[in-house]
């Protein structure tokens, strides 16, 4: 099953969360702010993307509050992994994840999402 990871305060989580409703896309939502993602399903998008900056929120307080704009290039990956395991505020939200199907999406991005998911469509 998809896991969405996102914060209700976050207006791209929501227009996600409408999207995929009217999509009709079965999906559980994960607080990301209370359960960051997992080490495993961060690694999964550390795949697509090819890097860790794209996982993280850069325009996030916590991010800018904690000086990781000059931190992040000197951590390790596993280090980055660790800080977005530790803080879900610092993730790249909305976070979609199915490790089973393959599917890894951060950040909402109509065309990106339709693309990845026009087989979960329903009814």
């Amino acid at each position: 099953m998809l896991r969405f990871y996102a914060y209700t305060g976050c207006d791209g989580c929501r227009k996600a969360r409408r999207w995929l409703q009217g999509n009709n896309v079965a999906f559980k939502e994960i607080a990301i702010r209370e359960q960051p993602p997992t080490l495993s399903e961060l690694e999964q998008a550390l795949k697509a993307k090819g890097s860790v900056k794209p996982l993280f929120n850069t325009s996030g307080v916590d991010y800018r509050q904690s000086g990781m704009k000059d931190k992040l290039p000197r951590l390790t990956t596993a280090e980055a992994l660790a800080c977005l395991t530790g803080n879900g505020n610092l993730v790249k939200r909305p976070f979609l994840i199915d490790s089973a199907q393959g599917i890894s999406l951060v950040g909402f991005k109509e065309n990106e999402w339709f693309d990845a998911l026009q087989t979960q469509f329903s009814g």
